[in-house]
C-alpha cells in the first residue's frame, strides 16, 4: 500500500469507530489540520503525523463500554493496523509513542516531535469558540456553573501545557475567546442574582 492508501485507510478505520460524542469525526478532523498547521512551523514526519490524529482517539468506544483508558486501546489497536498494512516499524513506533501519550490527564509525556505535535494538536481542540461548545455539548444537563468551574480547573490552563511554540502560540490566541466568553458570562450570571 502506498502512504495515500494507508492515510485513505486509517480515514475509512475512524469513520467506523467513531460516530458521536465530543471525539467524532469531526473532532479527528480539526485534530489532524491542528496537526498539520503545528507541522507547517515544527517539522517532524508527516506520514507519522497525520496517522496519529486520525487514529488517536479510536479506543473511545472500548473505553465507553469497559472503562480502559482510550489512549492505550487506541494505540494497540493502530499498531496492529499499522503493521498489517506494513507500515514501516519505525512509524509504528513513533505512531504508538503520540497515540498512547496524547491523553495529558494520564500524564504521559510524549517522546518524540510527531507525540509532541499529537497532543498539542488535540489540546487545541478544547479551547476557543468550538472548546466552549464541547465542554457544553459533553454534559448537557449539568449546571452552567459547574461548566464554568470545568474551563478554569482545566481549559484555560492547556496554553501552559503546550510541548511546542507553535502549539503555544495557538492556544494563547484561543484561550482568548475563552477568556472573553468567561468574563461575559459571569456578568451576565451575576446580573441574575440581583
Amino acid at each position: 500500500m502506498t502512504e495515500e492508501e494507508i492515510i485513505s485507510s486509517a480515514w475509512w478505520v475512524a469513520h467506523a469507530f467513531l460516530d458521536s460524542g465530543n471525539h467524532d469525526i469531526g473532532h479527528i478532523k480539526r485534530v489532524f489540520r491542528n496537526a498539520t498547521l503545528i507541522w507547517e512551523k515544527e517539522g517532524g514526519n508527516l506520514f507519522a503525523i497525520k496517522l496519529s490524529a486520525i487514529l488517536h482517539d479510536i479506543g473511545r468506544p472500548i473505553e465507553n463500554l469497559t472503562g480502559w483508558d482510550h489512549a492505550e486501546v487506541s494505540a494497540n489497536i493502530t499498531k496492529r493496523l499499522l503493521k498489517s498494512w506494513n507500515v514501516s516499524s519505525n512509524i509504528i513506533d513513533i505512531v504508538y509513542d503520540a497515540i498512547y501519550s496524547h491523553r495529558f490527564s494520564k500524564g504521559r509525556i510524549p517522546q518524540t516531535l510527531e507525540g509532541k505535535i499529537l497532543s498539542d494538536a488535540d489540546k487545541l481542540d478544547a479551547l476557543g469558540a468550538i472548546g466552549i461548545a464541547r465542554v457544553f455539548k459533553h454534559a448537557p444537563n449539568r449546571p452552567i456553573e459547574e461548566d464554568i468551574n470545568h474551563f478554569y480547573e482545566k481549559i484555560i490552563k492547556l496554553p501552559n501545557l503546550m510541548y511546542t511554540e507553535t502549539g503555544y502560540n495557538l492556544a494563547i490566541e484561543r484561550v482568548g475567546v475563552v477568556e472573553y466568553f468567561l468574563e461575559h458570562i459571569e456578568k451576565e450570571l451575576d446580573s441574575e442574582d440581583r
